[in-house]
């Protein structure tokens, strides 16, 4: 039986559904300061939904769009991790460079699509999984 999308993933499922080995997961934890996953007895990881979608942006950028640790490493920095969320979601030409700040009127009109543009994403993802 398989999980249900937000239950915690050990290392070895969360590596299986990132297509990537374990121990690629490890060296990551220790090159980017944001992958936190949760750690019980023994040091056994755990990793949150949330990690999970921020991992999946991180392998996105690395092993598909050709960024290096520190690209993704400075795009963290300057973007967040709305940034890698949006990554890992597909959205990478959305959110290739900063948007130019719209003025007046528009701006919250431009924001409110984007946040739907991701929400549709995500909803997307979640009916073919």
């Amino acid at each position: 039986m398989a999980k249900g999308p937000e239950a915690f993933r050990t290392i070895s499922e969360a590596a299986d559904e990132l297509h990537v080995p374990q121990h690629v997961l490890r060296f990551w934890e220790t090159k980017f300061s944001f992958i936190k996953p949760m750690k019980r007895a023994g040091g056994r990881r755990f990793y949150r939904p949330a990690d999970i979608v921020v991992l999946a942006g991180v392998r996105r950028l690395l092993h598909d769009e050709g960024y290096t640790i520190k690209g993704v490493q400075r795009l963290h920095r300057e973007q967040g991790v709305k940034r890698l969320v949006a990554a890992g979601e597909g959205a990478t030409a959305a959110v290739a460079a900063p948007a130019p700040q719209p003025t007046g009127d528009r701006s919250g009109l431009l924001e409110a699509l984007r946040d739907l543009e991701t929400a549709k994403s995500r909803l997307d993802r979640l009916l073919k999984g």
